[in-house]
């Protein structure tokens, strides 16, 4: 069997590529605070901590973890707004 996931479509992207700890973090959580419920944020971030901060913020936070994925250069962590 084969299961296929898809990923909702984002919809704002987050450039913090650049941005050291906390930075890319602190930027996703001012994009939750100005979104709706439902809405998917993708962060961009070349700071290595970022795919292990905000997995763990966005747990304790309870919003969703939607993707994590490596790029040339960077990491892209998409994030779905849930509370």
């Amino acid at each position: 069997m084969t299961v296929i996931s898809t990923v909702p479509d984002i919809t704002r992207t987050i450039d913090a590529r650049g941005s050291y700890c906390p930075g890319p973090l602190m930027e996703l959580i001012r994009g939750i605070r100005e979104s709706q419920v439902g809405d998917v944020l993708a962060v961009l971030s070349s700071d290595k901590g970022s795919k292990v901060d905000i997995p763990k913020w966005v747990e304790k936070a309870g919003h969703r973890l939607v993707a994590l994925d490596e790029r040339d250069g960077y990491d892209e962590i998409v994030v779905q707004k849930v509370r």
